[in-house]
Parts: structure tokens; sequence; C-alpha cells
């Protein structure tokens, strides 16, 4: 498949204000990030230093999740809030083990945009697909994901990281919920959500600099992420600190262990 062009003209960068995908790369290491970002960045590490080990363990629990569902016959994905490009991709992991499997991305910011190449390199088996659009808009984003996928199909929504950047005034759980009431039988909610349960103190430092930057940090407990899994049955072992869901289908992120990661991941199936 091919995605939208990378280097069409209407790709608009806005480097005034921190954008969630573009510190995800600074914390991973990458390059596709501005200043704005790295300062961002390095006030959230005075904060709590583990911030890019929390980073890595949510790339890991998406490769585990990922894994665990393809070996249960899934065979499409919907990956909302893809992020920059880094191998091995969702996609990767998944032709890996079957290389029919379908895989939608998404993702709102422009810079994503323009590295969407390396999100299409498909098996000759499968289809990878790009979409610019944001989760808030549940419908643009279904009536792309139909061009690649089968709804009639079970498919897996990927929400990793996400739903922490959307408030309970943009209504997160109405918004998962209208996603999964596209979906059929047999399709999961892959989901991890950052937490202030384990460090109040620092996650409410860290929600009041982003929002002096214009960036939404909805911190919720363990209850309010179990919400979103309202109505599916959860896979083992359930709502889970986001390293210690089935650990044995990766390896484990250097330092995962060095206290607490701040931050919840399940895997949930709709009957």
């Amino acid at each position: 498949m091919t995605g939208q062009d990378p280097a069409q003209d209407a790709v608009v960068i806005d480097t005034s204000k921190p954008h969630p995908a573009r510190m995800y790369d600074w914390y991973l290491g990458g390059k596709d990030n501005y200043p704005v970002d790295e300062e961002m960045g390095r006030q959230m590490l005075a904060l709590d230093p583990r911030v890019p080990v929390m980073a890595r363990v949510n790339r890991a629990f998406m490769h585990r999740a990922t894994r665990w569902l393809a070996h249960n016959g899934v065979r499409q994905f919907l990956d909302i809030g893809t992020g920059i490009p880094t191998e091995p991709n969702l996609h990767q992991i998944a032709q890996r083990i079957t290389p029919e499997a379908r895989v939608v991305y998404c993702d709102n910011d422009p810079i994503v945009l323009a590295h969407a190449a390396a999100l299409l390199r498909s098996t000759p088996e499968g289809a990878t697909e790009y979409l610019q659009a944001d989760v808030r808009d549940p419908a643009a984003i279904v009536e792309g994901a139909r061009k690649v996928l089968d709804f009639s199909k079970p498919v897996a929504l990927s929400l990793v990281a996400l739903l922490h950047f959307v408030s309970d005034e943009d209504g997160a759980h109405d918004l998962v919920g209208r996603l999964l009431s596209e979906l059929p039988s047999g399709s999961y909610l892959v989901m991890t959500h950052a937490t202030a349960d384990f460090t109040p103190e620092e996650s409410a430092a860290a929600t009041e600099k982003l929002k002096a930057a214009g960036v939404t940090l909805a911190l919720r407990s363990r209850e309010e992420f179990a919400r979103f899994f309202d109505g599916l049955d959860l896979v083992d072992p359930g709502v889970e600190v986001v390293h210690k869901w089935h650990p044995e289908l990766g390896e484990p992120v250097p330092g995962q262990d060095d206290g607490v990661i701040p931050g919840y991941g399940a895997v949930g199936r709709k009957g």
C-alpha cells in the first residue's frame, strides 16, 4: 500500500510547543524532535529520571501484546497514536508471525507523516497504511481504516501511551467506546496509560509543566484506566503495571525494575 505523500507541501510542523510524539522520540534517543521538545523532555527528566525507561517500557509492551495477538489469530491492527517510527514497528512484529497481517497506523503529528514510508514496508501478503488523523475524530479514523481493514473480522485497536493526553473533557472514555463500537466480536483493545497512583507529587508537577506548555496530561488511576475495558473480557493477567504484562513474550527493558514504573497496561477482548 502507499500512504499520503511524505513530501507533500501541506505538511506543517508546529515547533512553537512540544508534541508528545516528538518528546517520545527524544526519550528514545531519536533525532526527529525540536528544541522545544528536548527542553520539555529535560524538565520531565528533572522530575523523574526514569521517563526514558517508561517510554521504552511502553514500546516493549506494544511488541509483546502484538506477538500475543498475532499468535492468537488476530490478523488486523489499528494503531492510533503511532508516533515516529522506531524499529521494529508494529507491522514488523505482526508480519513476522503472520505475513498476511494488515496494519493501519494513525497519528496527528505531521512529522510522523514525513516518516510514513518506514511504516509502509509491508510483506507482499499483507498491507500497511498511514492516516494523519486525531483520536478525537473517530469517524475519520474508521472511514480511512475501512479502506484497508475488513471490519467484519476482528481488529486489534492499539492505544499505547496515548489516552493520558486526552482529557475527560474531551471524552476519552466515549472516544474509545465509539471506536470499539465499530469493531466486530473477537476484536481487542490494547492500551497503556500513565498514572499518578505511585508518584503523586512528581505527577502533579509534570501535569502543571505540560499544561503551561499547551500539552494536556490526564493521568488516571487504576480504576479509571480499567473503565476503558468495561464490557470487554480482560486477557490474563488483567490490568497490570506495564512491564509485568506477559514479560515472557519479550526482553526486559534495562532499568525497568529500578523503582516503580507509573503506568498500567491491559488487553481486552470484545465478546
